[in-house]
């Protein structure tokens, strides 16, 4: 209890995500050895205190550990299971143990979708499971960095992409809203009165000037299918070390592999068996209208 107790503190003291995933490691480090130990069942006995493994193994630690936990591939007590095993991916079993994986304080994560989601990745389809591979899964960071001699807050997107014989995540987009500013979206009333001439190549494009008058409306002079580039923005920003990064501040995953529904995870660190990894939000969306939502996420 003591352990838990400080492996709570710990992470509540935890100034970062990667200093809070540097004591998750070592924490697990420390208990896998205890596992050896045949330290197995609730109750068991360090030294002079007893020990209480129930939230712990309740508990989802990692993103990963999520994922095999969503697929059915580790029960509730943090076994893996392999493929040849009769409990692999068991529909009823992952009928049973998918509500562990839920929000329950959120109306949103706590209602009939839920058990309708639930009825839908137990019909035991392809689609049923995430893979980390298998694309249309992205990592949401919000992060601080200094800019023009202020903090502020950089939202950055990322993505697993193959490299060669592995992975690596990668950038796929930013929302800062200095960006947004420098774009924002105009009625289409707005954007007709800003054109050139059909003409204008007769005349040495010498009314282009008019695009240059009023800079805050440049874009409009653009090709319909203009879209402005905030990662690029955001990597000259960078490079010309105007913006400087800080540190990583929350952590979340949008998943939208399942087809027909997009769910939310995020980290919970809380008492009690409803605590790690958790679908923090859940949405049916069909696949024809996702592709909408995903620009976002990778333009």
């Amino acid at each position: 209890m003591l352990i838990k107790i400080a492996h709570r503190l710990f992470i509540f003291a935890a100034p970062n995500v990667a200093m809070r995933t540097l004591i998750n490691f070592f924490f697990a480090l420390f208990f896998l050895l205890c596992s050896a130990l045949n330290v197995h069942s609730q109750g068991r006995n360090i030294g002079s205190f007893e020990m209480d493994e129930t939230e712990l193994y309740a508990m989802t630690k990692q993103m990963s550990q999520f994922i095999s936990r969503f697929n059915y591939e580790e029960d509730q007590f943090g076994k893996k299971l392999l493929p040849s095993s009769p409990d692999y991916r068991n529909s009823s079993k992952r009928k049973t143990f998918l509500p562990l994986l839920f929000d329950s304080e959120n109306l949103r994560t706590s209602s009939a979708l839920k058990d309708f989601f639930i009825d839908d990745l137990t019909k035991n389809t392809d689609s049923s499971y995430i893979k980390f591979l298998g694309g249309r899964w992205y990592a949401e960071t919000e992060a601080s960095f200094e800019y023009q001699g202020k903090q502020v807050s950089v939202i950055m997107i990322l993505m697993i992409e193959k490299e060669g014989l592995g992975s690596k995540w990668v950038l796929t987009n930013v929302y800062f809203p200095t960006f947004n500013k420098l774009f924002p979206e105009g009625e289409i009333t707005e954007k007709e009165k800003h054109f050139l001439h059909p003409m204008s190549h007769e005349l040495d494009f010498m009314n282009i000037h008019k695009a240059f008058n009023q800079t805050e409306v440049i874009e409009y002079y653009a090709s319909k299918s203009f879209s402005p580039d905030f990662l690029t923005l955001f990597f000259y920003e960078v490079k010309m070390g105007r913006l400087k990064f800080k540190q990583v501040n929350t952590l979340k995953f949008h998943i939208f592999q399942i087809n027909d529904w997009y769910f939310e995870v995020s980290y919970f660190n809380r008492p009690g068996m409803n605590t790690g990894w958790l679908i923090s939000n859940l949405m049916y969306i069909k696949e024809i209208e996702k592709q909408s939502v995903i620009k976002f996420y990778q333009p």
